[in-house]
């Protein structure tokens, strides 16, 4: 109940944080308070076609080949209709649900009741108990990071299972694909919605809630930005990294056993596939303690955007070359294999060591050396909801002198890589490189709106030293 009276008192606190000066601090965290017409709209295209495109992409495999177009031009030309493709959709099957349960209980209880112990062997892996940033609150969360851990445990698991016990056969995940879906989508709606109700009735932090009014954006963008139950369990570092990353190289191993099972064998763009995507999974999840300080963590809400999209959105359309794959075996020729590999390698070079310049910088607070010299960056400061002022120091050499965002130029060219791998008969594969460019050019202005409202004119200054977002010379 501190979450409505929180609502109610949501305008006061903001006229006050206009007398106070702290205006610029309200609108930096998180989501908006209020709802433009061009958000909703997004929004509630969002809520209605996001779930259609996830079942389209996954129907046209099934039915047509991975064809995109083809189911369209057979509705267009009444060679069929929408309710012979239904029909022809497998339906949620008892052994998919027994699946999908066990999967996620699995992951919960290695989240939740293993504390992590890579961290104690593993050099220079971070694990264990971590502080995440400061909320609008001013509450610094701890977590329990142990990802890796659960990868770890999960693939051992898996792979004893395919090698030596073989009480289910590798081709599960694959054979069970569309029943799962259904799954999926239950619990991500389930989350979501239980999400909304938490916020507004029993909320982890009644000051971390946002509130617009709007039905449709509070459920889609979330209202409580650390929701939480007990101590350990948190709904965004869990739907963030598992179930769906996690399950992510368990997907893709999958299509591989379908294709050996298939055709007798597996082809090198499956293998790249599996390697340059797990090495990015592995990334992830070696640097879990990271990743408690990305816009994720650090400014989105838990709601459906989230929760919907790390159950289903994630690991259904983030794996579709792997899916393309068993539908149409690629070999590719050995230059061809080789340039794809170079270029995901190149690109995760520039990712990783992007990443690694920043959080060397925030951990030393510029106390450090980037490429062989003390790191150039513009001081500035910002004020929590508190009305608590911080400072915090933009770095401008290295590769962020290069760029704002150089992080996701190498995330794309890793993106562009894997699509590569499938050839260009369809454009099905080619999905995600189109979706990853979309979302991260939208959170390079999303971030960059954030950080103006938050350090003013020293933003200006900071873009004034480093003015391009992605390439350097070019945008």
């Amino acid at each position: 109940m501190a979450a409505l009276q929180e609502k109610r008192s949501s305008e006061e606190r903001r006229r006050k944080s206009v007398q106070n000066g702290t205006q610029t601090s309200q609108g930096q965290w998180g989501r908006a308070w209020e709802v433009d017409w061009f958000s909703l709209a997004s929004i509630l295209f969002l809520l209605v076609f996001a779930p259609l495109i996830v079942y389209y992409f996954i129907m046209s495999c099934d039915q047509y080949q991975c064809s995109l177009i083809n189911p369209l031009v057979d509705l267009l030309m009444g060679n069929t209709h929408l309710s012979d493709i239904w029909n022809k959709t497998p339906t949620l099957t008892y052994k998919a649900a027994g699946i999908y349960i066990l999967w996620v209980t699995f992951q919960v209880i290695l989240y939740v009741f293993i504390p992590d112990f890579c961290h104690k062997f593993l050099p220079g892996y971070v694990g264990g108990i971590q502080e995440g940033a400061v909320t609008p609150a001013g509450v610094v969360n701890k977590y329990e990071i142990n990802g890796l851990q659960a990868w770890i445990i999960t693939h051992v698991l898996w792979f004893a299972n395919a090698f030596y016990f073989h009480c289910f056969s590798p081709t599960i995940i694959f054979d069970n694909w569309i029943p799962l879906l259904w799954c999926a989508n239950i619990l991500g709606y389930g989350v979501s919605t239980f999400a909304m109700i938490k916020g507004y009735f029993f909320p982890t932090n009644a000051k971390d809630c946002k509130f617009t009014g709007n039905f449709f954006y509070d459920y889609m963008m979330g209202i409580e930005f650390n929701p939480r139950i007990g101590k350990w369990f948190d709904f965004k570092l869990f739907f963030n990294g598992r179930p769906g990353i996690v399950a992510w190289t368990l997907i893709n191993l999958s299509y591989a056993a379908k294709q050996q099972e298939l055709y007798g064998q597996v082809t090198n763009s499956m293998i790249l596939v599996n390697a340059l995507q797990g090495i990015y999974v592995l990334d992830f999840f070696w640097n879990e303690a990271w990743y408690l300080k990305t816009i994720d963590i650090c400014h989105d809400h838990f709601g459906w955007y989230l929760g919907w999209g790390d159950c289903v959105w994630l690991p259904y359309l983030y794996t579709l070359q792997g899916l393309y794959l068993v539908y149409h075996p690629v070999q590719l020729g050995t230059a061809n294999a080789v340039g794809i590999l170079i270029l995901g390698l190149v690109g995760y070079y520039i990712f990783r060591v992007t990443n690694h310049q920043k959080d060397l910088f925030r951990r030393t607070n510029g106390n450090c050396k980037i490429w062989g010299k003390k790191p150039e960056y513009i001081e500035c400061s910002y004020m929590s909801v508190d009305g608590t002022r911080y400072y915090s120091k933009l770095m401008t050499s290295g590769f962020w002198g290069w760029a704002r965002h150089f992080n996701y130029t190498g995330d794309l060219m890793g993106s562009l890589a894997y699509c590569l791998t499938c050839g260009f008969a369809h454009i099905l594969p080619y999905f995600y490189i189109v979706y990853m460019a979309i979302l991260l050019i939208h959170r390079c202005v999303r971030d960059e709106h954030r950080c103006f409202s938050k350090y003013g004119k020293d933003w200006k200054r900071y873009t004034t030293k480093v003015p391009y977002r992605l390439i350097p010379g070019v945008f």
